[in-house]
């Protein structure tokens, strides 16, 4: 492996995409380990066994992306998102889980995951995965965008009827940015986007970028969350 990245010095474009794997089973993290190691431009930086260890190690090596399990020892991969947000802001976080309950979906999402995988993926699926998310991705099957779309409304309406003074008013976005928030909730990529709009993907890049920055988070599925609670989009 590459000396480890600090703290002040992450990742350059350019260069191998920093993996940081968290699960405490270790015949799993093996597995994870034979995939990735076998992949050009993939770059394993550590392995945790717990939650905990997982954001310590994150604030040590900084990854460029995390795969982790939600059901860990210590704290929760769900826990351990939020925490590592703090150490390693530019992390993006995929959970690679056994979990398929939509209350850990959405959970992991409000935590700032970027992405949620069933651990039944196909293995050879993983490494243009970990690129994907890289990339600015969302690994979110468009075929559960309807079911984490509803479980955002359901769950964003209980927030603001229980705590409505925590809750601040969404930034203002423009309406190419609702346009292109409007897809994202659709489940749709980048490419898929640029296609429909007419416009390159690199335009859609900067709008995505544009959003998160504006709303102050770290996904793209976190953002329709919120323009859900505002009612900025609805749901058809």
């Amino acid at each position: 492996m590459d000396a480890p990245a600090t703290a002040e010095q992450p990742a350059q474009a350019g260069d191998a995409i920093r993996v940081l794997i968290a699960d405490d089973h270790a015949f799993f993290r093996r597995g994870l380990e034979v995939v990735l190691q076998g992949e050009a431009g993939l770059d394993l930086v550590g392995e945790a066994s717990d939650g905990a260890e997982a954001v310590q190690l994150a604030g040590e090596v900084v990854p460029d992306v995390v795969l982790m399990d939600i059901r860990m020892p210590k704290i929760t991969g769900i826990e351990a998102a939020r925490q590592m947000k703090e150490v390693a802001p530019s992390a993006k976080i995929v959970m690679l889980t056994i979990s398929d309950e939509e209350e850990d979906l959405f959970e992991a999402i409000r935590a700032g995951a970027s992405g949620y995988l069933l651990k039944d993926i196909p293995l050879d699926e993983l490494a243009d995965s970990v690129r994907a998310v890289y990339g600015g991705q969302s690994l979110i099957n468009p075929s559960m965008a309807g079911k984490l779309l509803t479980e955002f409304a359901t769950l964003a309406r209980r927030d603001a009827e229980e705590e409505p003074a925590k809750h601040a008013p969404a930034p203002k976005l423009t309406e190419r940015e609702m346009e292109v928030l409007r897809l994202v909730a659709r489940g749709m990529n980048n490419r898929d986007i640029a296609k429909e709009l007419f416009i390159s993907e690199n335009t859609v890049k900067n709008h995505v970028r544009n959003i998160l920055e504006k709303l102050q988070i770290h996904s793209r599925m976190e953002a329709v969350m919120i323009a859900v609670r505002e009612k900025l989009i609805e749901i058809s």
